[in-house]
């Protein structure tokens, strides 16, 4: 009877590991390789090594040797484990990239905000059109393509990690944050096409972030300025905002990304961020969901985190720590695996190491998160690392495929919403008085040229209503283009 239940608890825990194998996105093609590594670099790391690892500084080309220079110091003394790129542009990454990685004793995780590619940061590269214009095309192979041209481009530049695609559902209309930067305001197509860009992107070999969890659609307050509320039910989260990650996750979503936001049927401490909650991050992201890929907070230096900790975090962290990095700290504690862009990782790194020596973080903890972090960087490639090379950057970052693909998205995104009496297309031209009207705070002056090449269009303007009207009188019909201004989404 013994040895029976014996046989039956190896069976079960077999069961597990299987399990645990299949449903983790950060295993590479060699998995007992990448364990051997990662079991060797974890070994021979000091403590404040391995808590270094868990840490992602921002980085700009744009900034001054003397600046960047910080940056080097940081990684050499703090052992800092990543770095997320900001403004500037591809050659001067290419190079500060190569000199960081130079200076690091384990290779460096690199992330970007390339959303719509690396136009979001860098001069001089592509911009892909934004998600909301994705969400209008009803072929998501395109949408596949896209993500794979993208992850194309993060790959030559040597980056491992883009922080997308948002899957945030713009459910919302006055929100100020999110906007074109998500693919709409229904929930499956917002899964489906951020579905298809994960593995498109992915397939390219760079590791993909959804985001903003657990949802930042419907708000009204950026989090980079103050501390969203999401006054929903726990119910109606489950079945909206949860939705695209529960599908991404099934098919092998590398990471995600925990928003800064109050939500009372979450978490019951009022004013609590979600990125600092222990029920949002580890029972409902890692329990409920069932999600063993990466881990990020949100920027901690964005306000709806920083505010925080600022008013005080009395009864959050022991009193015998020191003071500075608290919520780093607290970000850890609640199971987030990466501090990204904490307001002073060497204060931070101090309350890790002070935690773990009083035993509020535990080995097995913190030896879970850095191997997860190393597992990823043998899954980039890592383990085998190589410079990024200069030799025909731009070409690389700028191809002809990518002006079509362009194209192809831009024509599958024309929407006819409404076509009364048939209207469009527009035929008999030679019959056809044309005027256009613009709205907008954009100019249209390219929809305009455009609209010319077909037959004579006439802009009209006015100061009021009324003499615009008056000069439609001889037109029998009326283009009206309503533009948006292009720079920001």
């Amino acid at each position: 009877m013994r040895y029976t239940s014996l046989i039956l608890l190896l069976f079960c825990a077999q069961i597990n590991l299987a399990q645990e194998i299949i449903n983790n996105p950060l295993l590479s093609e060699d998995p007992i390789q990448q364990q051997k590594w990662v079991d060797s670099v974890y070994n021979s790391m000091s403590v404040k090594e391995r808590i270094g690892q868990l840490y992602m500084v921002q980085v700009m080309s744009k900034n001054s040797d003397k600046v960047n220079n910080t940056i080097v110091d940081l990684i050499k003394e703090e052992h800092i484990g990543g770095i997320i790129y900001s403004n500037g542009g591809p050659y001067r990454q290419a190079r500060l990239n190569n000199n960081l990685q130079a200076a690091s004793k384990i290779p460096l995780l690199v992330g970007m905000d390339a959303e719509w590619g690396l136009s979001m940061r860098l001069d001089s590269t592509y911009a892909f059109p934004w998600n909301m214009t994705l969400g209008a095309i009803s072929d998501n192979a395109l949408v596949e393509q896209t993500g794979r041209q993208i992850g194309e481009h993060c790959k030559r530049l040597g980056v491992h990690f883009n922080f997308a695609p948002v899957v945030d559902i713009n459910t919302n209309p006055k929100n100020p944050i999110i906007g074109n930067r998500s693919f709409g305001e229904d929930r499956d197509n917002v899964t489906e096409k951020g579905l298809a860009f994960m593995k498109g992107m992915q397939s390219a070999g760079v590791l993909a972030n959804a985001k903003h969890f657990p949802g930042h659609g419907d708000t009204e307050d950026d989090s980079h300025k103050t501390l969203p509320t999401v006054s929903f039910s726990k119910q109606r989260i489950d079945s909206i905002e949860l939705y695209p990650y529960r599908q991404l996750i099934k098919e092998g979503l590398s990471s995600v990304m925990v928003a800064h936001l109050n939500i009372p049927s979450l978490e019951s401490r009022r004013g609590f961020p979600s990125s600092l909650s222990k029920h949002i991050v580890t029972d409902i992201l890692k329990g409920e969901l069932g999600f063993n890929g990466l881990i990020f907070t949100d920027a901690l230096t964005m306000k709806g985190a920083a505010d925080y900790v600022e008013k005080g975090v009395d009864g959050i962290t022991p009193k015998t720590l020191s003071k500075g990095g608290e919520i780093d700290l607290m970000a850890f504690l609640a199971g987030n695996d990466v501090m990204l862009m904490s307001e002073d990782p060497k204060k931070g790194i101090a309350k890790f190491v002070e935690a773990y020596n009083e035993g509020i973080i535990t080995e097995e903890r913190l030896s879970y998160s850095v191997k997860k972090v190393l597992m990823t960087k043998y899954k980039v490639g890592l383990h085998d690392y190589s410079p990024v090379g200069l030799y025909n950057l731009d070409k690389d970052l700028n191809r002809i495929k990518d002006d079509v693909l362009y194209e192809n998205l831009m024509e599958s995104a024309i929407t006819v919403v409404k076509n009364s009496k048939s209207l469009l297309p527009l035929r008999d031209l030679q019959t056809k008085k044309i005027a256009y009207v613009e709205l907008g705070d954009d100019s249209g002056s390219i929809f305009y040229n455009e609209l010319k090449k077909y037959t004579k269009v006439h802009h009209i303007k006015a100061d009021k209503l009324d003499g615009l009207i008056s000069k439609l009188q001889n037109y029998n019909t009326v283009v009206v283009g309503f533009h948006k201004n292009n720079d920001n989404p």
